[in-house]
């Protein structure tokens, strides 16, 4: 009943990674200098905001932490009682994140010809990403890929060096073979924003990256309970 291991839940984790990067470009550049997942930049911006520097939104950023904070309460109720039932989480945590980020591709959708989201909408729109990507962290840790949080990639950059010949610190991982999956959680996030930055670019509304994002989580978590059966293939 547990997630896949190997090779295959570091690919998962990679792509969703990439997913992230996707939802934080749209959260920050479409929906108005927030986070949705990386809520360690959405504490400073709060602290930063009620200090009055910045121009920076408070309201948006609470109604980000706030649905964060939820989403991992959700997620550990439903996915610990799954696993306490040898249900398969992992799936259903991924399916429930994907049906909340369909949820905010429709709460955004614009039929007019001119962009922009009124405040309301928008801040239900990240409420429901933040939720999402609460439960997303829930999942990520109780499956406890090495390296691979697939929303926080400042240890990944800190035991990527630690463990180079730069810093040859054997107990974070100097002469392993770590290295390559956190250059990959690095290039991953990266290029989930550069992408998410560049469809923006080009003039696409938040709706079809949202929904393109919903689709590939669903994917994703529907090839996942294969991937598991391929490991344990006598278990029935």
């Amino acid at each position: 009943m547990e997630p896949p291991s190997g090779t295959p839940l570091t690919v998962v984790m990679v792509c969703l990674t990439v997913a992230t990067g996707i939802l934080d470009a749209v959260s920050f550049l479409a929906l108005g200098q927030v986070f949705t997942a990386t809520q360690t930049g959405n504490l400073l911006f709060l602290g930063f905001g009620i200090a009055g520097q910045g121009g920076l939104p408070v309201l948006t950023t609470v109604i980000s932490l706030g649905s964060f904070v939820l989403g991992a309460g959700i997620g550990a109720r439903m996915e610990s009682m799954l696993a306490a039932r040898e249900r398969q989480w992992f799936p259903v945590g991924l399916t429930v994140e994907a049906a909340l980020l369909l949820s905010a591709a429709a709460a955004a959708w614009e039929p007019g010809p001119v962009p922009g989201l009124p405040p309301g909408r928008r801040g239900l729109v990240i409420g429901l990403m933040a939720v999402a990507m609460g439960m997303r962290n829930v999942t990520a840790m109780r499956a406890a890929p090495p390296d691979l949080t697939t929303t926080v990639e400042t240890r990944a950059m800190t035991a990527l060096v630690s463990a180079s010949p730069l810093g040859r610190d054997t107990r974070l991982g100097y002469g392993s073979h770590a290295a390559g999956r956190r250059l990959l959680s690095i290039a991953s996030m990266f290029a989930g924003a550069l992408l998410g930055a560049g469809l923006l670019a080009l003039g696409t509304r938040p709706t079809p990256v949202l929904l393109l994002v919903a689709v590939f989580v669903a994917a994703t978590a529907f090839l996942v309970p294969g991937l598991a059966r391929r490991r344990h293939p006598t278990e029935e």
